[in-house]
């Protein structure tokens, strides 16, 4: 129970309501008053107010000035704490998570051992390739095998020897890559790929795989890769246990025969690409062609009369994000514009920030009729279901779907290409400091904003 509770305890943060973290208050919830926490000296705690509660009124933060001079980091929460609109309880969450719910799963994920990711991992488990043959190549990876060099530190003193080439001692590396027997089989699958293949390490090979190949060629070209080492293991281990010598030769076909049933029996499709089509016919792998694209008419559509429309959008980066909208009349005529940088978060974060965004710029102009219309269903499906919306967001959410009660709001999805002005503005929203509005048709917008008035198509490929 000390552990489960040192959990809760190092990584579980107070709620304002329902959505946003402050952690000066944290001890509070084991009945510290506010003074101890903040280490408030003896001679000033008693006029210093003991509940949070004393330090907002009517959703906006009221804190004392010469409480803001003793400790200037609280001004920071008028600004990243949004208080709820609506009277609610407080509550932990689990800071680890955008859930903010504390599982069974997300302890046990924060208690175990995290090992490094490995970027061969994914290369070597697929579904078409056997499991046995990916639990050879695994073992291999990470040293694993029995080979002499892994047997002599667990006591197994043996003279060493290579028993395909019978010149060096058995090690994991000379076996696969450097013995001459696996040497005529590289090179065989060096000409089929037109490469220069040399090998440093085990990893090495997996580069192999990061070449521009289409996907049904680079899944047959693992599954050689793999075939490769599964094939020499079992021609060492037949000599070695059974005196039965297997020429490279017949393991050639062996690995030529498991390659083709893979790239066969899977569902990857190839490209028009005459390189990787040779590749596949050398296997005898048929080629699988991709199926051909459907193709979408997307239109913008203007709102109905005396009703407003705004289509927003989020774009992403490593570095940053950002969003966009724009407002419209049924005229299809531009009313507000607006972009803005929403820091380092994901995708779904910078949807949400520009749905929210727009609904309180309509509140500000008091537009009664709002429809919004995006391209993430997530957002849409968010206005439904408030648990996806990431507790940090949870707040502004929710006093955004209040203001939204007040008026008359609908919420539709639409394809990307239908919404490209949306686009261009959350695009440029990333190049942003602060929030940028325009009264003015932005000239970044003004070629795609004409098409839309005109009702002109976009044509959507999938």
């Amino acid at each position: 129970m000390k552990n489960e509770y040192n959990i809760v305890k190092e990584n579980t943060t107070w709620l304002v309501g329902d959505g946003k973290l402050i952690n000066f208050w944290f001890d509070h919830w084991h009945g510290e008053p506010l003074s101890e926490t903040l280490n408030v000296p003896a001679d000033q705690a008693n006029s210093f107010p003991p509940k949070l509660c004393s330090y907002f009124h009517d959703t906006h933060w009221r804190i004392p000035e010469d409480i803001l001079q003793q400790f200037p980091s609280l001004s920071l929460l008028n600004s990243q704490v949004i208080l709820p609109t609506v009277t609610k309880p407080d509550k932990l969450v689990w800071n680890l998570n955008g859930t903010g719910i504390l599982t069974l799963k997300e302890a046990y994920d924060f208690k175990k051992h995290h090992f490094n990711k490995v970027p061969w991992a994914k290369i070597i488990w697929l579904k078409d390739i056997p499991p046995s043959k990916s639990m050879l190549v695994w073992r291999l990876m990470l040293n694993k095998l029995p080979t002499d060099e892994n047997l002599t530190p667990r006591g197994c003193l043996l003279p060493s020897m290579c028993s395909l080439c019978n010149r060096n001692e058995e090690s994991s590396f000379h076996l696969f890559f450097e013995c001459t027997y696996v040497i005529n089989l590289w090179r065989w699958f060096a000409s089929l790929i037109n490469k220069q293949l040399h090998f440093q390490s085990v990893t090495d090979m997996w580069t192999i795989c990061n070449g521009s190949w289409n996907p049904q060629c680079r899944l047959v070209i693992t599954a050689a890769m793999i075939n490769i080492i599964c094939t020499v293991w079992y021609a060492r281990n037949q000599l070695r246990f059974s005196s039965r010598k297997i020429h490279w030769k017949s393991s050639l076909s062996t690995i030529i025969s498991s390659t083709a049933l893979t790239g066969n029996l899977s569902k990857a499709v190839a490209s028009a690409s005459v390189s990787n089509f040779v590749i596949l016919q050398r296997f005898n792998v048929s080629i699988h062609p991709p199926k051909a694209p459907n193709i979408i008419e997307v239109l913008w559509k203007p709102p109905p009369p005396h009703w407003i429309k705004c289509n927003t959008d989020g774009s992403c980066t490593a570095l940053s994000s950002g969003c966009g909208g724009i407002f419209r009349n049924h005229d299809a005529d531009f009313l507000l514009g607006f972009a803005e940088n929403t820091g380092n978060s994901d995708a779904f974060h910078a949807e949400l920030h520009g749905a929210m965004c727009a609904i309180e710029l309509a509140s500000q102009f008091h537009w009664k009729n709002l429809w919004l219309e995006c391209d993430s269903a997530l957002v849409i499906n968010a206005i439904k279901n408030l648990s996806i919306v990431p507790w940090r967001l949870r707040n502004r959410w929710e006093n955004c779907l209040h203001i939204t009660r007040s008026m008359n709001f609908i919420a539709t999805h639409i394809f990307r290409e239908g919404n490209t002005c949306a686009d261009v503005l959350a695009n440029f929203g990333l190049s942003v400091a602060h929030l940028r509005v325009w009264l003015n048709i932005p000239d970044c917008i003004r070629e795609t904003f004409g098409k839309n008035k005109l009702g002109l198509p976009f044509y959507r490929f999938c």
